[in-house]
């Protein structure tokens, strides 16, 4: 069963999105765990457009060796993989100058989320669906919600695994349309069982790991929770359409520290408090004389421009500023920029040292006023 985030569910109504715009259309089929049917309905889609005389090529397709999928192929078109040798294995990763050059009205590219094999145009796929999108080429494409980047923590907590292969939120905001591809945790398991998702030696362990029905119920839960915030947004945004309104008003800043244990769950956090608030939001490193570049180790400074750079993934605006004092620096940031929402991590300071002086959030919530400050718990977690 499948439900649009927006109010056009058609491909037919997906095409009168594509007449009106030369930059490329983003549709995303979203699911919450393989074998729920996105590739499946991508292709189904793209036969149908291209029964009514739409130029519909197969950029990439991973059919996983599953009999209906293979089937939904059909008579598309599918352009030449490129085929690259890795470690005296050869990888088929989708040709980008091909379909440049080959320039369908839509191209259907699977799996947002996979990551290009060494040598490849770019490290990721989305980044070469990106510059299909530049050319003009629309593109239809599948992905699991537990790729999303500010989900990374609330999927490891969920199911115990921490999935390595994650795009940033913002390839997700640029979708025009995104579709909810949903099973029932029950159903998806017996078509595990039957061997439509994996071969039948994988399917006792992915029973018992992955697919355990508690752990796709959460993984269900937070697909349909991504739809619903993207189908509110996007329908405030057309309500505000030029209209003056007091949107915008809100403003996030996060406040990054060369000790954080996990500085990259606080990015996180804040992008998706930013993101539900429809709100623009900051990462400050403010560089204290404690941490001038002469008094920190380079491991210490790659960290910070390694979160520095996370931020900006996630759709932030990275800052780096330097004060004598942190409290006073952050004080002069939030009036600064009408910052109204201050995310910071939980401090790690032993209990006696927090008695004998007072800690950041203290200090700021004495000094900032008309601010909400949000403590997040940072501490570092287990590698699943």
């Amino acid at each position: 069963m499948a439900t649009s985030d927006q109010l056009p569910q058609k491909p037919e109504q997906f095409l009168d999105l594509i007449r009106r715009q030369q930059h490329g259309r983003l549709k995303i089929y979203l699911g919450f765990a393989a074998g729920v049917g996105k590739t499946f309905q991508m292709l189904q889609e793209g036969n149908r457009l291209r029964k009514q005389g739409v130029d519909v090529v197969i950029g990439f397709v991973e059919t996983h060796g599953r009999t209906e999928t293979i089937a939904q192929i059909g008579d598309l078109e599918q352009v030449a993989r490129r085929k690259i040798e890795y470690r005296n294995v050869i990888l088929e990763e989708m040709d980008v100058d091909q379909v440049l050059a080959r320039r369908p009205t839509i191209a259907l590219v699977d799996e947002l989320a996979h990551t290009n094999a060494p040598g490849s145009r770019h490290p990721k796929r989305y980044q070469d669906i990106e510059e299909i999108l530049k050319a003009g080429i629309n593109v239809v494409t599948t992905l699991n919600v537990q790729h999303l980047e500010s989900l990374h923590e609330i999927v490891e907590r969920a199911t115990g695994v921490r999935v390595k292969e994650r795009i940033p939120d913002y390839v997700v905001a640029m979708a025009d349309q995104i579709v909810n591809v949903d099973l029932s945790a029950e159903d998806l398991r017996e078509r595990l069982q039957a061997g439509k998702v994996y071969p039948m030696d994988r399917i006792p362990t992915a029973l018992a790991n992955f697919f355990a029905e508690e752990k796709l119920t959460q993984l269900r839960e937070l697909a349909m929770e991504e739809i619903a915030f993207r189908l509110d947004r996007r329908r405030r945004e057309q309500a505000q359409q030029g209209a003056a309104t007091a949107s915008g008003s809100e403003c996030v800043m996060v406040c990054l520290s060369s000790r954080s244990p996990r500085a990259d769950a606080l990015l996180r956090k804040a992008a998706r408090i930013a993101d539900r608030m429809g709100a623009p939001w900051f990462a400050v490193y403010v560089q204290t004389p404690k941490e001038a570049p002469d008094r920190v180790d380079a491991a210490t400074q790659r960290v910070v421009a390694n979160n520095l750079e996370l931020a900006s993934q996630l759709g932030g605006t990275s800052l780096q500023f330097k004060g004598t004092d942190l409290v006073n620096a952050i004080d002069a940031f939030v009036k600064e920029y009408g910052v109204t929402h201050i995310v910071l991590g939980r401090s790690g300071r032993p209990w006696y040292r927090r008695l004998l002086n007072q800690s950041v959030v203290d200090r700021l919530l004495q000094t900032v006023r008309g601010v909400d400050v949000v403590v997040v718990d940072n501490a570092p977690t287990t590698e699943a």
